[in-house]
């Protein structure tokens, strides 16, 4: 495992031909590489625009199998520069079963696992409840040529838990592919709050498990000119103790390019033992949706 990997955050704008979102990034990935990355993750759904701002059935056609097209595009990417690609997928895993996928492909092209988003939002211009059913598979992480890795979706952000699981299964670095944005006419009044609770609690979660936090998001308006979704971009590495390393743009799209130190992580868990000190004799009731009279 090595000491020191480079992460690379590829924050890009999605068309509304999925092949060429696909061509855009495996062109990419390649930049990433060749800025000396080891690991690229793209953003949530990146295939497509995102098409959950509406409930249509006909968009369950955009799905694919795993493996299918995008996998295989990615698998050929990896080996060919030489990087763990972290790929998020529109999944039909049967007739009527649809999920929102992480695959993590190794530097060789192997594929190394996948994670199905746990939680599930229903918003306005977000009604994921739609077309996905919630994960079944855990959290997970995954040995890859640059060590263990994890990978979390856009929504697990919020939840505490599921940051904790992945970490506590060895992973040194939580990535988010990512699809977030303002209701264009509410920006102005909550757009500044809601971007820095959205950077805060990844950051957060950094620190609770002495964990490198990677999210990805991507950029641009998709939908109605007077509506639709701004993706806000804001892409971000921080260190394991919350420190942000690089930070991407509101509007544009980028390459970021950062490097992690697990002896950086090391040394900040030796001082901030916070996984030695947790209390796990005493935590059953986490799993009661609410202690209700208590």
């Amino acid at each position: 495992m090595p000491e020191k990997f480079n992460v690379g955050l590829v924050q890009m704008s999605c068309g509304p031909d999925p092949d060429e979102n696909v061509t855009k990034a495996v062109a990419r990935v390649k930049e990433a590489a060749r800025q000396g990355a080891n690991v690229v993750c793209l953003p949530e759904l990146f295939r497509t625009q995102y098409f959950c701002q509406r409930e249509d059935a006909a968009l369950f056609d955009l799905a694919e199998p795993i493996p299918g097209p995008t996998t295989e595009a990615m698998a050929k990417a990896a080996k060919d520069n030489k990087v763990v690609v972290i790929a998020s997928v529109f999944e039909k895993r049967a007739r009527g079963v649809y999920h929102n996928t992480a695959a993590v492909i190794d530097a060789d092209g192997t594929a190394k696992g996948i994670y199905r988003k746990m939680h599930i939002p229903d918003d306005p211009l977000y009604y994921e409840k739609f077309y996905f059913t919630p994960g079944d598979l855990g959290f997970k992480a995954f040995d890859t040529a640059s060590g263990r890795l994890g990978t979390l979706v856009c929504w697990d952000q919020w939840y505490p838990e599921g940051a904790r699981l992945t970490a506590l299964a060895g992973s040194d670095i939580l990535f988010y592919p990512t699809a977030i944005g303002w209701h264009p006419k509410e920006k102005a009044e909550f757009g500044a709050a809601q971007a820095d609770a959205w950077k805060t609690i990844q950051r957060s979660h950094a620190i609770a498990n002495g964990v490198y936090v990677a999210a990805v998001n991507r950029v641009g308006h998709e939908g109605p000119a007077d509506g639709g979704i701004e993706f806000w971009g804001g892409s971000f590495v921080c260190d394991p103790f919350g420190v942000v390393l690089k930070e991407g743009s509101r509007t544009e799209e980028e390459i970021l390019i950062v490097e992690c130190d697990r002896q950086h992580q090391e040394t900040i868990r030796q001082h901030w033992p916070f996984l030695r000190d947790r209390r796990i004799d005493a935590y059953g009731d986490i799993v009661k949706r609410f202690r209700d009279g208590e």
